[in-house]
C-alpha cells in the first residue's frame, strides 16, 4: 500500500508529543485535488493544536490522532472529476477546521480545489505557504469589523509586527480603516513603512481593535465604550463589557486567496521567513515558532 507521512498529535502536551506517522494515500474525489506539500508554515494556532489547548477549551473532542499544520503550498498530483488543474501546477492552500486526521504538515494532502489557489511565478513556495491562513484571516478579520464608520474610523492592531498583524497593517489600511499597530519599539520601521501609525506602549479609546498578539482582555480594555473587538484565538473570547462587540475569526478557505497570493508576489504583502526545518525535526520547527521576538514565521519543508 502506498502511504505518505503526516505529522500528528494523539495525546497533546506540546511540541514533543508530535508524532510522524505514515498515512495511506487517498484519491481526490470529485471536486478534490492532490497536492504534493513543498512547504507548510508553523503557525500559532498549530502550537495550540499540539499543546491540547484546543482540547481543553473544546474545539477538539475525542481522542483520535489529529493532524497539525493548516496552510501549505505545493504542486498538483491528480486532481478529481471536476477540477481542470494539471499535474505540476504550483499551489498554495488552507486545511481548516480542527480535529482533522491529517494536516499540512505531511508529504500530501487531498483538499476541496476550493481551498487552494494558483501560486503566481514570481512567488516560490516556501514564501507562498505563510501567506494563506494568515492573509485570509486577515481579510476575514476585517470582514467580521464591518467597515470603518465616519468618527470611528481608527483601528488598533495588536502584535502589528506578527504576521497576521502586518497582513493587518495592509489589508485594513485598502479598507478605508486609519490604522495604528502596537509593538515593541524596534518594530517602529516596518510598521511605518506599511503606511500605519505606530504605538509602543497601549492606549484605551479605540472604536475598534484587532487583537493579533492574543491579549484577550487586556486589549479589551483598549475598546471604548460600544466599540469592537476581534480576536484571533478559537475559544479564546474574553466576555463582552460595556456594549462592546466581541467576535473570534475562524479563518477558512474563501475565493480571495489567489488575489491575495497576487498582492504577496507583487511586494504589496510582507513576506518574512524564519528558516525551514524537514518534516521529521517538525518539534524543532514549533520549538522555533514559540521563541518569543520572531516576526516571520518558520515553515517545514517535507
Amino acid at each position: 500500500m502506498n502511504t505518505f507521512r503526516a505529522a500528528v498529535v494523539i495525546t497533546p502536551t506540546g511540541p514533543d508529543s508530535i508524532e510522524v506517522v505514515d498515512v495511506p494515500v487517498r484519491a481526490p474525489e470529485y471536486g478534490q485535488v492532490r497536492v504534493a506539500v513543498a512547504a507548510a508554515s508553523v503557525n500559532p494556532v498549530d502550537l495550540a493544536v499540539s499543546s491540547g489547548f484546543f482540547h481543553e477549551v473544546g474545539v477538539i473532542s475525542g481522542d483520535a490522532a489529529v493532524g497539525v499544520g493548516m496552510d501549505f503550498a505545493g504542486t498538483v498530483v491528480e486532481s478529481g472529476a471536476g477540477v481542470d488543474l494539471e499535474p505540476g501546477t504550483r499551489v498554495a492552500g488552507v486545511l481548516t477546521g480542527f480535529g482533522n486526521a491529517t494536516g499540512a504538515y505531511a508529504d500530501e494532502v487531498v483538499v476541496q480545489v476550493d481551498a487552494v489557489a494558483v501560486v503566481p511565478e514570481q512567488l516560490d513556495l516556501v514564501a507562498a505557504s505563510t501567506v494563506a491562513i494568515n492573509a485570509l484571516a486577515a481579510e476575514q478579520i476585517l470582514d467580521l469589523l464591518g467597515e470603518p464608520r465616519p468618527g470611528a474610523d481608527r483601528l488598533l492592531v495588536t502584535g502589528a509586527a506578527g504576521v497576521v498583524g502586518g497582513y493587518l497593517l495592509v489589508l485594513g489600511r485598502r479598507r478605508g480603516w486609519d490604522v495604528t499597530g502596537l509593538a515593541r519599539s524596534t518594530d517602529e520601521e516596518f510598521i511605518r513603512g506599511l503606511g500605519a501609525g505606530f504605538l509602543d506602549q497601549p492606549e484605551g479609546g479605540w472604536p475598534a481593535v484587532v487583537d493579533a498578539a492574543a491579549m484577550h482582555e487586556a486589549a479589551l480594555a483598549l475598546v471604548r465604550d460600544g466599540g469592537r473587538w476581534v480576536g484571533v484565538m478559537p475559544g479564546g473570547a474574553p466576555a463582552a463589557e460595556r456594549g462592546i462587540s466581541v467576535d473570534v475569526v475562524d479563518s477558512h478557505a474563501d475565493d480571495r486567496l489567489g488575489s491575495l497570493l497576487e498582492l504577496a508576489a507583487a511586494g504589496v504583502l510582507p513576506i518574512r521567513v524564519e528558516g525551514t526545518f524537514p518534516l521529521d525535526r517538525v518539534a524543532d520547527a514549533q520549538k522555533a515558532a514559540a521563541k518569543p521576538g520572531g516576526r516571520g514565521r518558520w515553515v517545514i519543508t517535507p
